[in-house]
């Protein structure tokens, strides 16, 4: 077993059933920042259209965005074919696949050099695509990789960027078919089976040893980076999390599987436009409403001895798309709020270790395809495609929550510039005005978060200023009150 760093974690916390787990989550909401916070939480901040542009002018200037929203962390993916020789060809490349000069970094090197510069830390997810002389029957780059190759890649990996990254992330959502083939197959029987988890297994597995060759054996690694939700492609991701660990329907582990030495299991949360307490009809899936369906299974795996016990749960990417995507997009005002609430539930929640932003920038609008293809990518950026920025912008800078209950509302929000505490200016906007007046000011704790309440008032809107310590005045979005119960 490695030498495993000891992450702290609360071992009081029971998930609720099933019946309670919207109403104990909209409790949460108005439990003071102070009493239900994680106080070690980090926040991640994902944009690989800039930090892994070509453009360093541009990867510049959004380190330095990310970086004055006073983000220290970046996660990045390594996509294993991006860098490795020969991705396209079926034949095997006759070069060390141990050896960390067999492969192009370049991309990526650039990215950790700028973010060094700046104090900023990496969680580097490696993934597939691969490269087709990776996998058994080299037809394409995502069918059946070979787990032993990717130990090979995993060791070059962990041989190249040791001394800058320790923490790791081994595959970005492999229960979904873009990443990884097949996710069903049948059985004799007729059955459907699991197989992309059984995969997985290997994969990760040979991807942590390799990380031990190359000396990295205290690293933090990673278990899962499941897609939310499961359809007729996509594995449920707690399917998926049984199946991986071994596990059956009552939790038993088959012999011979024993316990995956991982060190926090990675989940991406996302919901729909329903908002943050959308409850998914499947027990199966995970969205940020209801992340004690996966901490529960974390808690039944690590007894099982499938996993070690105690383990965090890192939210390790996540957004909330906006218009113009029609389908799948809220509204700019709506977008900053979801985003805000979701943040709030896992920054209430102990076993939170990690949350994310994807996206700086939407991504670009597909030309010469039908309307409704148009935005089949993620609107889940503070600023649109063409860089102007929308309102969950300053959300993200200063995200407010207001959580009305039956005669009070509850403010919660972060001055996540801040490096230390500060004074936050709530201001209210009643029903029918468009004036803007101070409603309260409040201090923040050493991390930028605060909370206070007030009386509840009917169709009133809040929003926060803060004035940085070099003049300038930073202003939130309007926000709207929700019922919180």
């Amino acid at each position: 077993m490695r030498n495993r760093r000891t992450l702290a974690v609360s071992t009081t916390h029971v998930p609720p059933s099933r019946t309670a787990v919207v109403l104990l989550t909209l409790l949460t909401l108005a439990v003071p920042a102070s009493a239900s916070a994680s106080s070690s939480q980090r926040t991640l901040f994902e944009a690989p259209r800039e930090l892994l542009s070509g453009d360093a002018a541009l990867r510049a200037q959004t380190l330095d965005e990310i970086r004055g929203f006073g983000v220290r962390w970046l996660r990045v993916v390594l996509y294993w074919k991006g860098v490795a020789p020969g991705g396209d060809r079926p034949g095997v490349p006759r070069v060390d696949e141990r050896d960390p000069a067999s492969y192009d970094w370049s991309r990526y090197d650039a990215l950790v050099q700028d973010a060094r510069a700046r104090g900023m830390r990496l969680l580097l997810t490696v993934s597939g695509p691969v490269p087709r002389w990776a996998t058994r029957d080299r037809a394409d780059d995502r069918t059946h990789p070979s787990a032993v190759r990717f130990g090979r890649f995993m060791e070059a990996a962990g041989r190249h960027f040791g001394e800058v990254v320790d923490h790791w992330s081994i595959w970005n959502e492999p229960n979904h078919p873009a990443f990884l083939r097949p996710q069903w197959t049948r059985t004799r029987s007729g059955a459907r089976e699991a197989t992309s988890a059984r995969i997985y297994r290997q994969l990760f597995r040979e991807g942590e040893a390799g990380l031990q060759r190359a000396g990295q054996d205290r690293d933090t690694v990673l278990f899962g980076e499941l897609a939310p939700r499961g359809t007729g492609s996509v594995v449920h991701p707690i399917t998926f999390f049984l199946r991986a660990l071994c596990l059956d329907a009552r939790w038993r582990q088959a012999r011979g599987c024993g316990e995956l030495d991982a060190d926090g299991v990675a989940h991406h949360a996302y919901t729909t436009r329903q908002g943050p307490f959308y409850v998914p009809p499947s027990p199966n899936d995970v969205t940020i409403g209801v992340l004690s369906r996966l901490t529960r299974a974390m808690d039944r795996a690590g007894r099982a001895d499938a996993l070690p016990r105690g383990l965090r749960l890192w939210l390790t990417e996540f957004g909330i798309q906006s218009k113009p995507d029609p389908f799948l997009g809220v509204s700019e005002t709506a977008q900053a709020e979801h985003r805000a609430i979701s943040e709030r539930i896992a920054m209430g929640n102990p076993r939170v270790a990690a949350f994310s932003q994807y996206l700086m920038r939407d991504d670009e609008p597909k030309a010469g395809v039908p309307a409704t293809q148009r935005y089949s990518g993620f609107e889940s950026g503070l600023r649109a495609a063409a860089g102007k920025p929308k309102r969950a912008y300053e959300g993200f800078r200063l995200p407010l929550v207001a959580d009305r209950e039956r005669s009070t509302t509850t403010l919660w929000g972060i001055v996540r510039p801040a490096g230390g505490p500060t004074t936050v200016t709530v201001e209210r906007q009643e029903r029918g005005s468009s004036v803007w007046r101070r409603l309260a000011t409040d201090r923040t704790d050493a991390r930028g978060r605060w909370s206070t309440t007030t009386a509840k008032r009917e169709g009133r809107r809040y929003r926060v200023r803060w004035t940085a310590p070099d003049g300038t005045v930073l202003t939130g979005p309007l926000t709207r009150s929700y019922a919180g119960r």
